[in-house]
């Protein structure tokens, strides 16, 4: 008797420490992360809950933060993706990169390029002055619909126009269509793998002019490779880089911002 339960209690400690090293790996290393989150997790509750982790985002911001209140509705997600279910948003810690960024140039007219659920969008809005406009573009139609009922929500939506498609379809008609003549200020947080190919298109629709920043995410990870060896031998840019995490984790990741020198 004594012996088994010895045995059961082993175990037990061993099922623990299994349990308790899985969640030191998962905060600390972003692959094992991700793949716990974006592909383990999330697709389970998908499948119980029959919805969206995006719409149980959006459920979750309508049911406890405070309409019109651009603040409350950000604190209200980080609350959700910190606490509940990890998501792609910039978070809290890179959101105070964004913040200042946007303060520093006083953009009037500013590019999204991936909305998401709509929070840099939202963190973004609420910083603009009055008269100023921010484009945000979605290429997944979920996503878009999401977003701009949280864009609604918040309170923000006179000042944000959600543009659906792929940024290298929408980013040619900026000009004529909704008569961009320049962007002062660009958000880069959408494919990796696109941040260098709309960058330079950014540049050859002439949409950039002397002054325009524009600030990519996750340049650590997931990381855009590319992107940063392409921007930073550019000397028609000035860079700086700032170290932060990967949002609601310990993985180390990074924001790049870039100066068009013209």
């Amino acid at each position: 008797m004594l012996e088994s339960s010895s045995v059961l209690l082993f175990i037990v400690f061993v099922l623990l420490f299994i349990s308790l090293l899985f969640v030191v790996i998962i905060r600390k290393n972003g692959t094992a992360a991700l793949v716990w989150h974006e592909i383990i997790k999330e697709k389970i509750t998908n499948f119980i809950m029959n919805q969206s982790k995006e719409q149980r985002i959006l459920n979750f911001v309508l049911q406890n933060a405070v309409r019109g209140d651009p603040c409350s509705v950000m604190e209200t997600i980080d609350k959700y993706c910190s606490e509940k279910e990890w998501a792609m948003n910039v978070g809290d810690e890179k959101g105070v990169i964004l913040d200042k960024t946007v303060e520093e140039v006083n953009p009037k007219v500013a590019l999204e390029l991936g909305t998401y659920c709509g929070y840099s969008a939202v963190r973004i809005a609420r910083l603009l002055k009055a008269g100023a406009r921010l484009l945000t573009v979605e290429f997944n139609p979920e996503f878009a619909a999401i977003a701009k009922q949280m864009i609604e929500f918040a309170g923000v939506q006179d000042k944000v126009k959600l543009l659906e498609g792929p940024s290298e379809v929408i980013i040619p008609q900026l000009k004529k269509k909704y008569e961009v003549d320049t962007l002062d200020f660009v958000f880069v947080d959408h494919w990796k793998d696109r941040y260098t190919p709309d960058t330079i298109l950014l540049q050859e629709c002439s949409l950039l002019r002397k002054g325009s920043v524009l600030l990519a995410d996750n340049i650590i990870f997931p990381g855009a490779p590319e992107f940063v060896k392409y921007i930073r031998n550019n000397p028609r840019f000035q860079c700086s880089t700032y170290p932060s995490h990967l949002e609601y984790m310990k993985v180390q990741d990074a924001m790049e911002k870039a100066v068009f020198l013209g």
